[in-house]
């Protein structure tokens, strides 16, 4: 069977996965409001961050990173909200977020993949405004080769919930799920959510994780170029 598009995963996938998400944002807001003493503060965000995505996992209902700033300006007390937005006006994404990069075998495959005459997407669970990931894309020379980025904070819902796999099929102008290919680190989100919507899925272990357990997946990478293997045996 012909394989038309290779949807990825964005962090732990397409991207080195970092073990702080917001982190460097909650930490430039508490010191903007608590420059002497911002360790509490920093700590309640990060425990509020991390309440969202258990709610998140639990629900499959998405959540945007506006929902945890107000949430956490109601029940801090503070305004987190103009806190990050006055820090964010003060620094570059790039600074502001260090510790965000792409894997270096992300455009080479890429490349390949769109030269087998495959379709390209990428569907990411995050709370993060898509003009976050957009200028990481581009900074690292990724984003003319994705045709279609998809990102839960944009949509109702999250991985594994079937809607956002055929929302990314859709976007990408395919039809039959059995003819597109998964890649994710996660055994739950991605792999389960891409096999109970019909494709196949190739999972990459994220050793940095604790990944909740999903169903075996098609194939198992532990590199991207391996990938492309993988791919052709399906039949691309």
């Amino acid at each position: 069977m012909t394989i038309e598009g290779v949807v990825f995963d964005w962090g732990g996938t397409l991207s080195v996965w970092a073990e702080v998400d917001l982190e460097d944002m909650w930490r430039a807001a508490a010191k903007h409001i608590h420059p002497d003493d911002p360790d509490h503060l920093i700590g309640r965000l990060i425990e509020i961050e991390a309440r969202f995505w258990k709610g998140v996992e639990d629900s499959q209902s998405s959540a945007k990173l506006s929902d945890v700033l107000e949430t956490a300006t109601r029940e801090l007390g503070v305004d987190i909200k103009i806190a990050v937005l006055e820090e964010a006006q003060g620094h570059h994404l790039d600074s502001w977020t260090p510790h965000i990069a792409h894997d270096p075998d992300a455009g080479p495959v890429l490349k390949e993949l769109r030269e087998m005459g495959l379709k390209i997407g990428l569907l990411s669970n995050t709370l993060w405004p898509r003009d976050f990931h957009e200028h990481f894309l581009e900074r690292d020379g990724l984003i003319d080769l994705i045709d279609v980025r998809l990102y839960t904070s944009d949509m109702a819902r999250t991985k594994p919930h079937p809607s956002v796999f055929h929302e990314a099929m859709s976007a990408l102008g395919l039809e039959d799920p059995a003819k597109v290919v998964m890649v994710g680190d996660r055994p739950f989100d991605d792999i389960g959510g891409a096999k109970g919507a019909g494709m196949r899925a190739v999972l990459r272990p994220n050793p940095a994780i604790t990944a909740r357990p999903g169903p075996e997946p098609d194939a198992t990478i532990a590199s991207l170029p391996e990938l492309l293997q993988v791919v052709r045996r399906f039949g691309a």
